[in-house]
């Protein structure tokens, strides 16, 4: 569980810093980033890491079955997450698309992170 709590939290911090980078760098330069040297980086470190967290955060939900959240969500955040990490380097994306995608994924990581810190208390 310690593993699955830090990789939560580590996704948390790479979702704000993919929302930062779209925020204050993607929307105010005048080109595309560069694919090899800012976005592959940046979606490689975020791919692995989710590939890692999805699977246990699967079966942690299907274990603990925690409120307001099931498996379904744990994988739509997964793929979700996979696509913001590529995203926040479009120009052309809609504020609003990238603006509810991270809500939504920044929920169900909180929701999962708080529910594994309640289980612990237990």
């Amino acid at each position: 569980m310690d593993h699955l709590y830090t990789l939560t939290t580590e996704l948390i911090a790479d979702i704000d810093e993919a929302f930062h980078i779209y925020k204050t760098e993607t929307k105010t330069r005048e080109t595309e980033a560069d694919f090899f040297t800012e976005v592959k980086p940046f979606a490689d470190r975020i791919h692995f890491r989710v590939k890692d967290w999805e699977p246990l955060a699967r079966d942690w939900v299907i274990v603990n079955k925690p409120k307001y959240l099931y498996p379904i969500q744990i994988k739509t955040a997964a793929e979700n997450i996979g696509y913001l990490g590529v995203y926040v380097f479009q120009k052309k994306m809609k504020d609003k698309r990238i603006t509810e995608m991270v809500k939504s994924v920044l929920y169900v990581l909180n929701q999962l992170k708080n529910q594994m810190a309640e289980n612990e208390n237990k």
